[in-house]
C-alpha cells in the first residue's frame, strides 16, 4: 500500500555520537525522500562530527572516527540537506523524541533556521508501541515477515522504517485504535495528517519536552522549581531565571524558544506602557 500524500515526506535516520543532543554530533544521515506520486529518491551521508566517536557508539553502528576523517562537516553539508527536508513532513523510528530535535539542533549550530512549523511528524516507533511494543528489528520481521539486514545502519533504519509504516497501514486500516486516556476511538488511516495526530506522544512546545503546553495551549515549565507554572509569567516576575537558562546547557531549540516567549512578553508590556 502506497501512502495518500498531499506534500512530499522524508523519513529519516541519524547515527550519531550519543544521545545527548546538545553535545552529540551526527555522524552518518540517510534521507527517503517521497514525492507526492510516490515516487522515492535516497541520500545518504557520512559527517565528520569534529569530535571522538566513543568505542560503545561504534559497536552499535560500526562507523569509526578513520571512516569520517575526510568527510565534510554538517556545516558543509547543511544547505543540501536543507533543500532535500524543504517543504517536507518528517517521518521516523522514534523520531520525534530523537532524530528530529537532535537535526533541528544541528541546523541551529549551522547557522541555519530549520522551521518545524507547518510539518507534520509521523513516529512509526509510537505507533509500533501503541499496538505492539517491539523494536525497529522486531516491528520489521512482525509487519513485514523478513529479517533487517544491517541494522543501525542509517540507510538500511531508514528503508526498513517506510516499508513497516505501510505494512502498520495496511495491518490496521480496519482496526479501531482505543484512546483511554482521552476516551476516542478512531482507525489508523492512511493520511499523513491522522498519522501525524495517531503517531504524536506528548504536547511538547520544543521537542526534548523542557517545555510544554497545558490545556490551555499556554506554555509551562516541564521541570525544575517552575514545573506547570507558564514561562511568560515566570520570566516577567523572575528574569533571572531566563538568564540561568539560556547560560545552561540547553538545547539550542529550548533557548530559541525561550527567546521569542521573553521577546513576547517584553513587546506585552511595552504595549501596555504605551496605552498608558
Amino acid at each position: 500500500m502506497e501512502l495518500k500524500l498531499s506534500k512530499p515526506i522524508a523519513f529519516f535516520d541519524l547515527e550519531t555520537t550519543g544521545t545527548n543532543i546538545v553535545s552529540d554530533r551526527i555522524v552518518e544521515i540517510s534521507i527517503l525522500k517521497i514525492n507526492i506520486e510516490n515516487q522515492k529518491q535516497v541520500h545518504t551521508y557520512r559527517i565528520n562530527p569534529g569530535i571522538h566517536i566513543p568505542e560503545e557508539v561504534v559497536l552499535i553502528h560500526g562507523i569509526t572516527d578513520e571512516d569520517v576523517k575526510d568527510c565534510p562537516s554538517f556545516k558543509d553539508l547543511a544547505k543540501t540537506l536543507y533543500q532535500i527536508f524543504q517543504n517536507c513532513d518528517l517521518a521516523g523510528y522514534n523520531s520525534n523524541k530523537f532524530d528530529i530535535p537532535f537535526l533541528v539542533e544541528e541546523f541551529l549550530r549551522a547557522d541555519i533556521d530549520f522551521e518545524i512549523k507547518g510539518r507534520r511528524f509521523v513516529d512509526v516507533q509510537n505507533i509500533f508501541h501503541k499496538m505492539e511494543q517491539r523494536t525497529l528489528s522486531a516491528a520489521y520481521k512482525f509487519y513485514c515477515k523478513k529479517e533487517l539486514v544491517g541494522a543501525h545502519g542509517a540507510e538500511a533504519d531508514t528503508m526498513a522504517t517506510y516499508e513497516v509504516l505501510k505494512a502498520q497501514i495496511e495491518m490496521y486500516q480496519d482496526t479501531p485504535f482505543i484512546d483511554k486516556v482521552n476516551n476516542k476511538s478512531f482507525p489508523i488511516e492512511n493520511d499523513i495528517q491522522s498519522l501525524h495526530n495517531f503517531s504524536f506522544q506528548a504536547h511538547f512546545a520544543d521537542f526534548v519536552g523542557h517545555i510544554a503546553y497545558n490545556k490551555n495551549n499556554v506554555e509551562v515549565f516541564n521541570f525544575g522549581k517552575h514545573k506547570g507554572k507558564p514561562v511568560e509569567e515566570i520570566f516577567n516576575i523572575e528574569p533571572s531565571y531566563f538568564d540561568w537558562m539560556m547560560k545552561s546547557d540547553f538545547p539550542l531549540f529550548t533557548k530559541k524558544l525561550i527567546t521569542s516567549i521573553k521577546l513576547r512578553g517584553f513587546n506585552k508590556s511595552s504595549s501596555n506602557i504605551k496605552n498608558v
